[in-house]
């Protein structure tokens, strides 16, 4: 199979898919798991990257991110691999492959699409039978334990950008926060809500 080509542009934010060398269950070992999520964090704070949601799963990784003015999302996807790879072989020897080469992405299109994708990264484990709930799993952003850039601005819906008086006085009420609409999907109140796989969308 040829190399994956990607069509990326300065300023997009993609939904990324990242598998595990022969989809083995890799990060099933907890040190692994924290190994990468410490990766992932520290590349951000590093501002390689916003990041904005996230889940590691056992054999594969789901993220959606925007790359920084400097950083292409080639680049920080190197990162992201290559520093876990190095740094899981630094603290648990072996030398095998931990990542399949290469990424799959999508652009993230406009506000449905993001809560589509992210409604999907959120429920990963819950159709995959690990937990009961999106909050109950540890190695993701819908249990709140790590702290996700916010909503990206060019992405949000134009009523809610003409309703964002800035930093000097509180969004109204009546705009709904993204947190806010998670909160619903996650609420037993509506059990009948069910993840689907994002669409794919090229430019």
């Amino acid at each position: 199979m040829g190399r994956l080509i990607h069509r990326t542009f300065p300023g997009w934010t993609y939904f990324v898919t990242t598998k595990c060398w022969g989809n083995i269950a890799i990060f099933q070992v907890k040190e692994n798991a924290d190994i990468l999520i410490a990766k992932l964090l520290e590349y951000h704070d590093k501002r390689n990257y916003l990041l904005h949601d996230f889940v590691l799963m056992p054999n594969h990784l789901h993220l959606i991110l925007t790359p920084g003015d400097s950083t292409s999302l080639e680049k920080a996807m190197q990162l992201i691999k290559g520093g876990s790879s190095h740094e899981i072989h630094r603290a648990r020897g072996g030398r095998s492959p931990i990542w399949q080469s290469g990424f799959h992405e999508s652009k993230v299109q406009d506000h449905g699409d993001y809560n589509a994708k992210a409604n999907y990264i959120q429920f990963n484990p819950v159709v995959a039978k690990l937990v009961a709930q999106p909050l109950d799993w540890p190695y993701g952003s819908a249990g709140g334990n790590f702290q996700m850039d916010p909503f990206p601005q060019g992405l949000k819906p134009y009523w809610a950008q003409q309703q964002d008086v800035g930093a000097e006085a509180p969004t109204p009420a009546k705009v709904a926060t993204f947190t806010e609409a998670r909160a619903k999907i996650n609420s037993p109140e509506t059990p009948e809500l069910k993840p689907r796989p994002p669409k794919e969308h090229h430019p």
